[in-house]
């Protein structure tokens, strides 16, 4: 990872990440089976396998907040040993490394009844947002949870739209912007300084997009020189709007009597209106 003059080195396979993953295999597993623990290194992706389902009540999607350790002893003597800083800690830590490092999170996508599978991809998904939680220091990054790393997480690639309490706390920082309005239409980008710390301040205008009248111009523009458009056209129009957002355009036009949806629900398109 190259910052500013300096090179900086990455692992592709997180010594901690590993660790903590194939000791989970170890203390999770079901004994029960007399199959082996399998561990596949390809040259972008380490697979950890197990046999036995996950333990019951755990889930690929609440093994952050859920424990319910299979083999309490087994855990238990890891931690005594010094393998392991606390039980029950291990995926909070991969989690947090693997967003930290700018990669992707741990996938359990391929578990099922009869194995639990980890995968770890090797590769820095955006090298910018590495770069940006360098800037943000540890001081900061020591406060937030390993929640608050995966909203920021889907923030980056474009996945929230609804405000809490801990997006605002993300804006009270300055790290995040709501653009395109309140309610559906909404949506989260990191903010300004992000791309500023990066030198990509046209970037940010792109992410950001327009202002609601010139998208609203852009509507208009589209329907005089075509007579008529749908909701797909309009996002090819809006590329940056999601179609909550392009509605809610149309809806401010239409109430402003610029606009008309004719024909049916489904199929019907939208006309300009010759005032």
């Amino acid at each position: 990872m190259k910052h500013g003059l300096f090179i900086e080195e990455v692992n592709a396979f997180n010594e901690e990440v590993v660790r903590e993953g194939y000791l989970n295999a170890v203390c999770h597993r079901d004994y029960r089976m007399g199959e082996s623990v399998f561990i596949r290194q390809y040259p972008k992706l380490l697979e950890i396998e197990s046999p036995g389902r996950f333990p019951p009540g755990i889930t690929a999607d609440n093994i952050l907040d859920r424990q319910n350790p299979r083999n309490r002893r087994i855990a238990e003597t890891f931690q005594k040993i010094g393998h392991v800083e606390r039980s029950g800690q291990g995926a909070d830590k991969m989690f947090r490394i693997m967003i930290e490092e700018g990669k992707s999170r741990p996938d359990y996508s391929k578990s099922d009844e009869y194995r639990v599978v980890l995968r770890l991809d090797s590769e820095i998904k955006d090298q910018r947002f590495l770069s940006f939680l360098d800037k943000i220091g540890q001081e900061t990054l020591k406060s937030w949870s390993v929640h608050d790393l995966i909203l920021l997480d889907d923030i980056r690639q474009g996945k929230v739209h609804k405000m809490d309490e801990r997006i605002r706390q993300f804006i009270d920082q300055g790290i995040v912007e709501q653009v395109g309005g309140r309610g559906k239409g909404s949506r989260y980008i990191l903010s300004k300084k992000f791309f500023s710390y990066l030198g990509e301040k046209g970037a940010y205008t792109r992410e950001k997009g327009l202002d609601r009248g010139t998208n609203k111009e852009l509507i208009l523009l589209h329907l005089k020189n075509h007579n008529s458009g749908t909701i797909k056209e309009f996002e090819a129009v809006l590329p940056n709007l999601n179609r909550y957002q392009i509605h809610s355009l149309l809806k401010e036009l239409k109430s402003g009597q610029k606009v008309k949806f004719v024909g049916p629900k489904r199929t019907g398109h939208w006309e300009r209106i010759n005032n």
